[in-house]
């Protein structure tokens, strides 16, 4: 990878005039550059995401002491037939790599800058020269970009900016945007985390190791980290990726010249694989725990299973590889809560200066997750990792490790066997089972492929040698059929024995289908077998490559526009969904909620769901009757799962109560809903929200505010849930009837469009039992898609109408916010006593 070369100090200098001309940095934290000279190493880039006047990238490469600049208003692209311009700027320093916060008001560029991605680069050609010349192809190892690009002048003389265009060469890492934006799956900052690539122990301690590392001696014995079946990918930035291999779970004891081989199950292998244990000595270790996976690569360069099997059992075999990907102690130091993207830094770093044969660093991969599966999937490899970059290791099955199969592959317990019909001494099929909570042992089917003769012939021996009378599934019935039947029916056996079996699904009957046999796991104890239950990782995902899947749900009619005025499409809403779970939930779980549902998109005719009938949406659950007693029970929607399932089904707003379900009987807010009438300019609105908070102010109730997402804003109170819904609502019509008599010119108390020309109706009504209210991050059926945005009172001012954010721009706002406007609401505790008294 080519190294920095540091300019001499005129030259960057004089490169950085420009920049520091734009900027008076008594006024701005941006820095000043004084140090123009990079240090060795790999040349980094960073891609700053700029709300200015407009919402831009900027994507800055490390050249000659100096980052050279381009603004990218559409952003990068992994799609090659994308060609978003590039503007060439001033060269910026070095420093402004990690810069993120805000450009004040007035300055050069005034607004929020976060640090989009980062990372090392590497020039395809000499890059000064590709400079000159108009062309740099380069490849990128970042957080979310990766791959080779390339960035060409279009300028033209005479043109006073000088174009670019900056697109994604077709390689591996290519992908259709309609299959993956990378802008809108992965929107937030990377500031906090290591850069890909930079070799080196990030915030090092003094011994060279991480922080967190804690010197003690080395454990006598180490149970495995493992990892949880997963229902989808996660798509943050905060995992990274590895191969899943079709191999033996193996940890390296090394005690000085002692080297121990443990399996998952604790037993001692090292006899077996003499000469992986002579290249770990090899190392020098002092003492260390090494944690991987041991395989064979078959012919075609993928991990074969059976040859890893024959191998196992010839001492003399040198075709073992030991691919190790993690450290949990080194040299002293027990490293089980250093982060681990810390521990691999230290892991990759020693197998790297102390190379040694069958010894491999389990790389891990910086890409996302469709592209990812997909390339596993045309490799033909078993799978793939999903691991936590910030997680501890723990000795236990966590979902910080997670593991997605292409195929349905897990172990089952062998319980009895069948014959061939035709007389051969060779199994004819296995009875399978796995272990439930209880410790029953239940029967799930059969399987009679996957294995040649010679291997039926040796089941069938072993197998013999293990027979019992009773079945192992007490009563449970066993399917035998035709020829098995007439072969003899099935001989049972000890349940000591586990095979691994891929197939194609679960039936509804808890029967796995269409089974291949595929080995004998001799590295798994029995009792340990149950069936693998798949779990929905946290924050955003996506369950296989390409696919129009969110949070897995398959998203039907993905590229239909709901929205003509936007061109918004469904599958966009559903992202947004997605995408603002965590911010949203808070809003909804525990809370009765009405889904608005638009079918034909927004125009189309709109349908309240309070109920769900007999319809099912994933984990959009029934609250009990009790809520709302003699009424059908009300729904609740209270996990990202169940708000992606909601948009799925059409639905694009979600209304809340004013209380909680575990009280519904009490209000817990009071909302004013500001709805101009027609003729009403913004500014008036703006006023209006300040009217109210003063009243309220006077009345003792502090108001947190948020806009509709439509033509309005809420101003919303939080309450103790003291109050009656009948008191709460006379409360509220009081407020709005005082503001009405005040203020005639700017309040009306009556609804109705002819009452409120030129005025504002502030909608008390919807603090009626049973009444609801757009909740906050809510999009609004109405061109352009607007959303209901929480903000702070001093934004107000600045706010240019209330449906400023959009789902197409809300979530990219949020990027950007490092402070909830509403951190305070969650907290409050207010009545409505004084406000009663003062308005008699």
């Amino acid at each position: 990878m080519p190294a920095r070369k540091a300019p001499p100090p005129a030259e960057g200098a004089s490169a950085l005039a420009q920049y520091r001309a734009k900027r008076d940095f008594s006024a701005t934290n941006e820095p000043r550059g004084d140090e123009a000279r990079g240090e060795a190493g790999a040349l980094s880039f960073v891609v700053q995401k700029h709300w200015a006047s407009r919402l831009h990238y900027d994507f800055r490469l490390e050249l000659d002491g100096v980052l050279l600049s381009w603004a990218v208003p559409k952003g990068p692209s992994f799609d090659p037939a994308d060609k978003p311009i590039a503007i060439r700027v001033e060269d910026h320093p070095l420093a402004y790599g990690s810069f993120e916060g805000t450009i004040p008001k007035g300055q050069y560029g005034a607004g929020k800058v976060i640090v989009w991605d980062r990372g090392t680069w590497e020039p395809a050609l000499d890059p000064q020269q590709g400079l000159k010349d108009g062309k740099l192809v380069f490849t990128l190892h970042g957080h979310k970009l990766q791959g080779l690009w390339e960035l060409v002048r279009i300028a033209k003389p005479g043109d006073k900016q000088e174009p670019w265009i900056l697109f994604k060469k077709r390689d591996a890492t290519a992908r259709k945007k309609a299959e993956y934006d990378v802008l809108s799956a992965l929107p937030d900052s990377v500031g906090g985390l290591v850069i890909p690539a930079m070799a080196g122990i990030q915030g090092s301690q003094e011994n060279g190791l991480p922080p967190g590392a804690i010197k003690s001696t080395l454990p006598t014995t180490l149970s495995p980290q493992l990892p949880t079946l997963a229902a989808a990918a996660p798509t943050s930035n905060q995992w990274l990726w590895e191969i899943k291999f079709d191999g033996y779970r193996i940890l390296a004891r090394i005690e000085g010249a002692k080297v121990q081989l443990i399996t998952r199950g604790g037993h001692d292998w090292s006899a077996k694989m003499p000469a992986l244990v002579q290249s770990l000595a090899a190392l020098n270790l002092g003492s260390a725990w090494l944690d991987g996976e041991i395989v064979v690569m078959g012919a075609d360069g993928v991990p074969s299973f059976n040859a890893l099997q024959n191998a196992v059992q010839n001492p003399r075999s040198t075709s073992i590889d030991y691919f190790v990907f993690d450290l949990p102690y080194f040299e002293g130091h027990d490293l089980r809560k250093v982060p681990l993207v810390a521990r691999r830094q230290v892991l990759q770093r020693l197998l790297e200066d102390r190379r040694q044969p069958h010894l491999r660093y389990s790389a891990a991969f910086e890409a996302d997750a469709a592209q990812i599966l997909e390339s596993a999937r045309r490799m033909g490899l078993e799978g793939v990792m999903a691991k936590r970059k910030d997680a501890p290791y723990e000795s236990r099955r966590t979902e910080t490790w997670l593991k997605l199969k292409n195929r349905q592959r897990q172990e089952f317990v062998v319980a009895g066997y069948s014959l061939r019909s035709s007389g051969e001494p060779e199994v004819g099929a296995l009875m399978l089972g796995v272990y439930e909570a209880g410790g029953a042992l239940r029967y799930v089917g059969n399987v009679g492929t996957g294995w040649d003769a010679k291997t039926a012939a040796a089941l069938k021996k072993q197998l013999a040698q293990m027979e019992v009378k009773a079945s192992p599934f007490g009563k449970q019935p066993v399917r035998v059929q035709g020829a098995a039947a007439r072969a003899g029916g099935v001989h049972w056996v000890r349940t000591s024995l586990v095979a691994e079996v891929e197939f194609a699904d679960w039936t509804a009957d808890q029967q796995i289908r269409h089974a291949v046999f595929i080995a004998l796991r001799d590295d798994k104890a029995a009792a340990e077998v149950q069936r693998e239950t798949a779990v929905m990782p946290a924050g955003p995902t996506l369950a296989q490559a390409g696919g129009s899947v969110v949070e897995g749900i398959t998203v039907s009619n993905p590229e239909r526009v709901i929205d003509a005025a936007s061109g918004i499409t469904k599958l966009e809403l559903v992202r947004y969904y997605a995408s603002v779970a965590a911010w949203m939930l808070p809003h909804l779980t525990g809370r009765p909620c009405s889904l608005v549902r638009g079918p034909q998109g927004v125009g189309g005719e709109l349908f309240y769901q309070k109920h769900l009938n007999e319809q099912v949406i994933a984990e959009v659950r029934e609250l009990p009757a009790s809520v709302w007693p003699e009424h059908a029970p009300l729904l609740e929607v209270a996990t990202p799962k169940a708000l992606v399932a909601a948009a799925q089904m059409n639905v694009i707003e979600f209304h809340t109560w004013n209380a909680m379900a575990k009280k519904a009987d009490k209000p817990d807010r009071v909302i004013f809903d500001l709805d101009p009438g027609e003729g009403v300019r913004w500014e008036h609105v703006q006023e209006a929200a300040l009217l109210v908070r003063g009243l309220l102010s006077e009345l003792k109730l502090q108001s947190w505010l948020k806009t509709s997402g439509g033509k309005g804003l809420h101003v919303v109170v939080p309450l103790t849930p003291r109050e009656s819904w009948d008191t709460v609502k006379a409360f509220s019509e009081a407020v709005v009837q005082h503001l009405a008599q005040v203020i005639p010119q700017r309040f009306v108390a009556k609804s109705g469009p002819a009452n409120r020309i030129g005025r504002i109706f502030v909608d008390y009504l919807r603090n009626s039992h049973g009444a609801t209210t757009a909740a906050a991050y809510s999009a609004r059926s109405r061109p352009g898609l607007g959303v209901s945005m929480p903000i702070a009172w001093d934004e107000l001012a600045v706010l240019q109408r209330s449906d400023q954010w959009t789902v197409r721009t809300a979530r990219e706002y949020l990027s950007f916010q490092t402070v909830d406007p509403w951190a305070d609401y969650w907290g409050s505790k207010q009545t409505l006593a004084a406000g009663r008294r003062a308005l008699g």
